[in-house]
């Protein structure tokens, strides 16, 4: 025994087993405060979810709220513009078609006799054509009427109507294959878009080109064909085109650009509301824009309406025997636009009872320049008076 307490290799055995009790006593102590700070971490991970998934809820719903306030706000401004501009419009259309009247009576009545100043009327009604049309335009956007027609229009008066509301409309050349009437409620909404479709078409395509309007019947009712000779649309502005075209609802008038480009916007929200189609999504056959309205049968009648009678105005007291009756406007041909040309009204001065003499009148050239113009103009505004003839009195923005 005393040998073996003298063995060397006994006591470091000793102190090895001795050191591995307490290296495997320190190893377990290691390992448990190792355990317990993992399960506090993983206590504290956990609550640090929950509270970050609270938030993120608390952020989301924060969110929602300021983008469901954001669109209020912008849908209330949105409003509040469009009634203001709304209000404002139908008092230009009314100023406008007031004005109208009195220019077209002033040139009839008054002074349908002298070529100079009926020249100069039939470019004023030309203008102020241009003016309303605009002011139908954001009328439309905003939600507004148009006005409305007690009668349906035969399809080649409404396209004539919308050749005269545009300012280079002597470049237009309407062919009509058909022989039907538009409906009155869709008269003025087929004209305005009608009228847009042109103002792009003579805009955006080389001066002094034509432009044609091609109306053919289809299966499915009647089309009107825009073919002009520009340079077409790129695959963006044709993607906007088709948007705007097919909207189904309210257009926002701050999106539409600065300055505002409201043509396919106007045509795409009346068609919508009348129901009608229109697309730009072709190419015509002058490598320019090829656009289509296309009318289905319920927005056509075959009965069409009969010619209004020429009224026989006088420039005196009625039951006057001098006074002077303009007889009725005679046609006499087309222009190379398919316009009707109508010979000049004259002025026909019925006998006076006294016998005496009256002088010959100064004869006026007949082939001046200004009777040139004013025979023109005079022809193309009486071509288009029976397409634009409505009424303005306020009625369902859904008429």
């Amino acid at each position: 025994m005393t040998s073996l307490m003298k063995d060397p290799l006994l006591w470091i055995l000793l102190g090895v087993l001795i050191a591995a009790v307490l290296a495997v006593m320190l190893a377990r102590r290691t390992n448990l405060a190792l355990r317990k700070q993992n399960a506090d971490l993983q206590a504290s991970q956990g609550r640090l979810e929950a509270e970050r998934q609270r938030l993120a809820n608390e952020s989301a719903t924060l969110r929602s709220e300021h983008d469901r306030d954001l669109a209020q706000v912008r849908s209330d401004a949105e409003e509040e513009t469009k009634a203001a501009l709304r209000t404002w419009m139908r008092s230009l259309q009314v100023l406008a078609d007031e004005q109208q009247g009195v220019i077209s009576d002033l040139a009839r009545v008054k002074y349908g006799n002298d070529s100079e100043i009926l020249a100069d009327f039939m470019t004023i009604d030309h203008t102020n054509s241009q003016f309303g049309r605009r002011a139908q335009g954001i009328a439309a956007l905003c939600g507004g009427w148009l006005g409305r027609r007690d009668r349906a229009a035969p399809v080649l008066d409404v396209a004539r109507s919308a050749q005269g509301r545009i300012k280079l409309f002597d470049r237009v050349r309407i062919h009509s294959q058909v022989n039907v009437a538009v409906a009155s409620t869709a008269v003025e909404p087929v004209a305005v878009v009608l009228a847009e479709l042109l103002d792009n078409a003579t805009n955006y395509s080389a001066p002094g080109t034509p432009v044609e309007i091609n109306i053919q019947a289809v299966p499915t009712g009647v089309c009107l064909i825009v073919d002009d000779a520009g340079l077409g649309i790129n695959a963006e502005e044709k993607d906007r085109a088709s948007a705007l075209l097919n909207t189904q609802g309210p257009v926002s008038i701050t999106s539409l650009g600065s300055p505002p480009r409201v043509g396919f916007a106007v045509a795409g929200v009346l068609a919508a509301r009348y129901g009608f189609k229109v697309s730009v999504d072709s190419v015509s056959p002058y490598g320019g824009v090829r656009a289509v309205i296309l009318l289905p049968e319920s927005l056509l009648t075959h009965d069409l309406p009969a010619p209004e009678a020429e009224n026989s105005p006088t420039t005196a007291s009625e039951g006057s025997p001098s006074s002077p009756v303009t007889a009725p406007v005679a046609i006499v041909g087309t222009t190379a636009g398919g316009l009707p040309r109508r010979r000049r009204a004259v002025a026909v001065v019925p006998p006076a009872p006294s016998p005496a003499a009256e002088p010959d009148p100064v004869p006026v050239p007949e082939h001046s320049e200004v009777t040139a113009t004013a025979t023109r103009l005079t022809a193309f505004a009486r071509g288009t008076v029976r397409g634009r003839d409505t009424t303005t009195t306020e009625g369902s923005e859904n008429q």
